[in-house]
């Protein structure tokens, strides 16, 4: 793929906060950018050159998306498989591929992946039924993580068991739908790798970060990570493994266990920007946003140098109201341009540089 010059449209499918933050870092490279996604008044369509209200499945939107646009990338890893399939059939351009939705999109899928990357997984059985719940319980006395497949996030889809909790209450309440149950995993914390690669080939990531949960939401992420060189070390190179097999061009993040004894195990991987990665426009020479654009349009990726140490904090729903309080020394804060503060919704992030 040649380097797309400036003034080049480009297209991004999603119209949350990611988009946002990917249509302003491509604003600021010199492009044009056309947001498809099915809401009026969203973050990203607010801030695009043009923007296309409709489902991501509607056959002439993406043809007027494809038309448009010189090449288009993914906001978030759900965007139906068969709306890339479609654009592919178009002779349009689309970074990344049909292949890193389909493995990022099912858990089952993405652990068999990892696996035959040699990148190790949580033990974990198939759920179709209460029955087959039942008989994985039995396995694990009684104690795992139920997930739906597909379509989980923030801890949506997800129900934590303990001996002599209702397996069939637990089925219904993730609706039935196809899942795995998860063994429960001793770790020692949580760290991600974000990383990307380049249309050539070439693939550079960030520093690790260390991540810590809420409510099954990220709350903060804090970099350098607190773990030692040889477990990060080992986390960037399990990622550039995954991401070089996946064929994946842009940005990829790849969430890990971290075992008390220093051992790695895959959580899941993300085929796009990531809410641990927020830190780096502020921290690094290139941040996660510009480094996407980069790598989609066909540019050298950029350095990754990191110039302070940060910790960065979300904003849920009503935290919004505050966020001015958060600012002071070394505090910078992003707002993602929502209407509606809802309970658990993200508003925004606050970056905090924590060395002098």
């Amino acid at each position: 793929m040649r380097p797309l010059p400036i003034g080049s449209r480009i297209g991004i499918l999603g119209d949350g906060q990611l988009g946002r933050m990917l249509g302003c870092s491509a604003a600021m490279l010199g492009f044009d950018v056309v947001v498809m996604g099915p809401n009026e008044d969203s973050p990203a369509g607010r801030i695009a050159a043009h923007n296309i209200c409709a489902e991501y499945t509607d056959k002439d939107a993406l043809a007027e998306l494809s038309v448009r646009c010189d090449v288009i990338t993914l906001e978030f890893e759900n965007v139906p498989v068969p709306a890339v399939q479609m654009l592919t059939d178009m002779d349009a351009k689309v970074h990344p591929g049909k292949k890193s939705l389909e493995v990022c999109q099912d858990r089952h899928l993405e652990k068999q992946f990892s696996q035959g990357c040699g990148v190790e997984t949580a033990r974990y059985w198939l759920i179709d039924s209460a029955d087959t719940l039942n008989a994985a319980l039995d396995e694990l006395d009684g104690r795992g993580i139920l997930k739906t497949r597909r379509d989980g996030y923030d801890g949506h889809g997800q129900v934590r068991l303990s001996t002599g909790d209702d397996a069939g209450a637990a089925y219904e309440k993730i609706g039935e739908a196809p899942a795995i149950l998860e063994t429960m995993i001793p770790f020692a914390g949580e760290m991600s790798v974000v990383l990307a690669r380049s249309t050539t080939g070439e693939i550079v990531a960030f520093d690790p970060a260390e991540n810590h949960h809420k409510n099954g939401i990220l709350h903060r992420s804090i970099v350098p990570a607190r773990f030692p060189a040889d477990v990060q070390r080992r986390a960037v190179e399990a990622a550039s493994r995954l991401i070089e097999a996946l064929g994946h061009i842009g940005v990829l993040a790849v969430e890990f266990f971290v075992l008390e004894d220093g051992g790695l195990l895959l959580n899941e991987m993300a085929p796009r920007v990531h809410n641990s990665g927020h830190w780096t426009p502020e921290a690094c020479l290139t941040g996660q946003f510009e480094q996407h654009i980069r790598a989609i349009a066909g540019w050298p990726l950029g350095p990754v140098t990191r110039l302070m140490d940060v910790e960065m904090t979300n904003l849920l729903g009503d935290d919004i109201d505050g966020h001015f309080g958060l600012r002071g020394p070394g505090a910078m804060t992003t707002l993602y341009g929502k209407r509606d503060a809802r309970p658990g919704r993200k508003m925004g992030h606050v970056v905090k540089r924590l060395n002098p």
